[in-house]
């Protein structure tokens, strides 16, 4: 491992020494990560899209940038190995409300499950609309606030769990508890990063999380999830305002685009609005 990778991820989550390997600390750990670094997939848009070297990711992340889930939980796990932490990785699927049922797992996603002081969690900061706190890996329901999920045994081919969220567009998430490396997921990566059909090469997304909810820039739609209240959405209409919303609520820093970049993101949001826009007739 090379020395002081972490320094500036750590400082980035907030923390001036690196915390002990206990549960008080994992805690800890993924609140400041799904508040502090955002799902995002700007280089994705650009057409340059990142590898999914976790050390590269740590780096990212020092330098303000963020990620989906094979970047976010994959510099998690090495973050948390690095400071002690047993951590496993698993291959996940992640399901829209169409195909919930399924019991299959399609591996466009990783997931995470970390013991610490005798209890395993689901661990999962590459969500975006996600847990706030890792979930005991218990069957039941667990409430974070006004935030309700599910967790049980995935009843497919192989064993695994079955993570609920109803909070969200994509409530289901399937995985599997053999462990998994990171090369389990490259091909899947290029794919989602490079094809046409590929969300995450239609559609700008940006997300976060904090105490009390979710905020999503999706294209110029920008919204505020709460449980206990209805979401509220809003249209960024002029460059200056998305991108203030995207350094400022998101905290992705801009320092690695240049004006050209710049103009042809947001001229790219722009026609994608329009598309969607005319879906909704």
């Amino acid at each position: 491992m090379t020395p002081g990778l972490f320094d500036g991820y750590l400082r980035r989550l907030g923390f001036t020494r690196p915390p002990r390997p206990t549960a008080e600390a994992l805690f800890a750990l993924q609140r400041a990560h799904v508040e502090r670094i955002p799902y995002e997939n700007l280089d994705i848009q650009l057409g340059r899209p990142p590898g999914i070297d976790p050390e590269l990711s740590v780096r990212r992340f020092a330098a303000g940038r963020g990620g989906y889930c094979f970047h976010l939980n994959g510099a998690f796990a090495l973050l948390l190995e690095g400071l002690g932490f047993a951590v496993t990785r698993h291959l996940a699927g992640v399901l829209g409300p169409a195909d919930r049922e399924r019991l299959d797992v399609n591996g466009d996603h990783l997931a995470l499950t970390v013991r610490v002081d005798g209890e395993e969690y689901f661990v999962d900061a590459g969500l975006g609309d996600g847990p706030y706190e890792p979930l005991p890996l218990r069957a039941g329901t667990h409430r974070q606030g006004e935030f309700t999920y599910g967790l049980g045994p995935l009843d497919g081919d192989r064993p695994g769990w079955r993570y609920v969220n109803d909070a969200g567009p994509f409530p289901v998430v399937n995985m599997l508890s053999a462990p998994a490396v990171t090369d389990d997921f490259e091909a899947t990566h290029v794919r989602l990063s490079t094809a046409p059909d590929s969300g995450f090469v239609r559609t700008l997304a940006l997300l976060r999380r904090d105490a009390h909810g979710i905020d999503a820039l999706r294209g110029r739609v920008l919204s505020r999830t709460e449980p206990a209240k209805r979401t509220t959405e809003r249209i960024l209409d002029t460059p200056g305002e998305f991108w203030a919303v995207v350094g400022g609520l998101f905290e992705r820093k801009l320092d690695d685009l240049t004006a050209a970049d710049r103009t042809a993101l947001w001229d790219r949001v722009c026609a994608a609005h329009e598309t969607w826009l005319a879906t909704r007739g």
